[in-house]
């Protein structure tokens, strides 16, 4: 049925044939929904697929995130079939029962729950986003916290000696196989999927034990769990991660791969030793989540055609710059998912490889055996690449291989950990490039932050004093027609008042009074200024003109970016 979708959209004009070709490889890899795949994609919204299906199918759409469904009609089917066909019921009529459905030509799907229900079944079309949401909140695996934590108080087993050189692996093994530790460790994993958390931290102290999640870039303590326990639950992420839980004086890095909701989530596991015992860190990467349509990520209309020409150009170079979480991965696999052609033939090095892209020959870096980023970087350039991706530009010798990969007939995309985008190219300076390197091979440079976006569920207008203003950066004529919002915090996004967050950019391209100013060894001050003049938009303008637009707070963007 997937597939006649596919040929539907094409022939009603939605998608263009090769982007349903390109759909429907990406589809072999993963097996999702060719419609999933198709918005993932960027071939169109998913506002626009709902809409058509509805035409479609004649079915009536529905917002299902909006609605307040009893709890008693959700569980009219079982969460297996929820969760596998993507359908939740949110109204009874009489004997018909109403559900929402991603995919509402299934009619293999529309008859099982006729089965299961003994009902007749009326079928919306709904966002399948709004179907997990609802399917996550009414269908909470792994209990509640008080439950799981309670396991505990009630456990007949020994805790484990807190002394590190006394403990016995046979008895670390046993103790991370127990129920309540289990049972804490699975709720821990599938609640940070549910509340979409970046990365969870375990860490023990001298009288406490503490886990905390990441949300949307900030950290919040979650519980803290008995210390007793400490050993076992950190064995239990050990053996998940298929680490040597017998190893505690050296760091370890593991992986633990979940299927979760009918979908298969990857956590990145980092244990290292401290004062107290292993802290335990955990990336979570969802390559469901991953946004590669380059128009979602936070471009304003002037930032995105610099972008896309520089990406275009058949050689030179592009650097993305920020701090470590400021989503330049996510920029970089955009910008490669845009330029990822059958005529092109493209290769990465990466450190550690976060998703795995069709198409793409991903390399991962191993230093300890000799494959650093110089090493990988000359071996591609004898497999006749046309775009190289380089992880991360950390040394010398990697920097001006791939200058010299950019002035000889290569795309080259890298990242730099700097502030801002003009100090890029005193890093590269500083480094030992030669100027006249650095101002031929730089297509651009593009520093970025992530600021949370506002909840739009709880969005309120927020009167922010003048001097606030002006101290963010709003010129003195927009005074008068400024308007600020706040979230003031509902169960949608935790009562933080925020949920999601986007990209603030600084695109700085190399116009030639740019070029001229890096050969005579201009200042970064100078870059900035020039490039300036000549239009470029700075991280806090860029912040600034989203508090306008409504999607952020003034207090995030102080907290993200500094005055230039």
């Amino acid at each position: 049925m997937a597939k006649k979708i596919g040929e539907l959209l094409v022939q009603a004009g939605v998608v263009k044939p090769e982007e349903l070709a390109r759909a429907l490889e990406e589809q072999k890899q993963g097996g999702e929904r060719i419609g999933t795949i198709l918005i993932k994609l960027g071939y169109l919204s998913e506002t626009t697929l709902v809409e058509f299906l509805a035409r479609q199918f004649r079915t009536p759409e529905v917002d299902i995130a909006r609605l307040d469904i009893p709890k008693e009609v959700v569980n009219l089917i079982p969460v297996e079939i929820a969760t596998k066909y993507q359908a939740i019921p949110f109204g009874v009529t009489g004997n018909t029962l109403h559900i929402a459905m991603a995919d509402p030509g299934n009619l293999f799907v529309i008859d099982d729950l006729r089965f299961v229900t003994r009902k007749s079944i009326l079928v919306h079309v709904a966002p399948e986003s709004g179907i997990r949401k609802v399917i996550s909140q009414h269908f909470a695996d792994g209990g509640n916290l008080d439950e799981v934590l309670g396991l505990f108080n009630d456990a007949s087993e020994v805790a484990l000696s807190e002394e590190a050189e006394d403990l016995d692996i046979q008895r670390l093994e046993t103790a991370a196989e127990q129920a309540p530790v289990v049972k804490l460790v699975n709720y821990l994993l599938l609640d940070a999927i549910r509340k979409q958390v970046s990365d969870i931290h375990i860490e023990p102290y001298e009288k406490a034990m503490r886990v905390r999640f990441r949300i949307d870039g900030v950290l919040y303590e979650i519980m803290r769990p008995p210390l007793s326990y400490k050993n076992a639950i950190i064995s239990r992420l050990k053996i998940m991660s298929r680490l040597d839980i017998a190893e505690r004086r050296l760091p370890q890095d593991g992986r633990i791969k979940l299927k979760a909701r009918g979908r298969e989530m990857d956590f990145r596991v980092s244990v290292v030793p401290t004062l107290f015992g292993e802290k335990v860190v955990l990336r979570l990467l969802d390559k469901s989540g991953l946004q590669l349509d380059m128009t979602r990520l936070g471009f304003d209309e002037t930032q995105y055609r610099h972008f896309m020409d520089a990406i275009y150009r058949p050689y030179g170079m592009v650097l993305v710059t920020g701090p470590t979480g400021s989503g330049k991965t996510t920029t970089l696999y955009s910008a490669l998912s845009e330029l990822n052609k059958s005529v092109s033939n493209i290769s990465t090095a990466e450190d550690p490889v976060e998703y795995n892209l069709f198409g793409i020959n991903q390399v991962q870096i191993h230093d300890a055996i000799g494959l650093s980023f110089a090493a990988a970087l000359r071996s591609f350039l004898r497999q006749d690449p046309d775009i190289i991706m380089v992880g991360e530009i950390r040394d010398f010798e990697t920097a001006e291989i791939s200058m010299k990969a950019a002035l000889t007939g290569h795309l080259v995309l890298s990242t730099l950990h700097t502030n801002d985008a003009p100090s890029t190219v005193n890093r590269l300076l500083n480094m030992g490039a030669e100027s006249f390197l650095v101002a031929s091979a730089l297509n651009l440079v593009l520093a970025q932050r992530l600021v949370r976006r506002i909840c739009p569920d709880c969005r309120v207008e927020e009167e922010v004093p003048r001097e606030s203003l002006l101290e963010v950066g709003v010129l003195g004529d927009e005074l008068g027609t400024f308007q600020c919002f706040r979230g003031k915090g509902c169960p949608g996004c935790n009562n933080t008042g925020y949920r999601g967050r986007m990209a603030l950019y600084e695109v700085m391209p190399m116009y030639e009074e740019v070029r001229d100013l890096v050969l005579r060894g201009a200042s970064s001050s100078e870059l900035m200024k020039k490039s300036v003049e000549l239009g470029m938009t700075t991280l806090r303008r860029s912040g600034v003109l989203k508090i306008k637009q409504g999607i952020t707070s003034v207090e995030e963007v102080l907290r993200c970016t500094s005055a230039n």
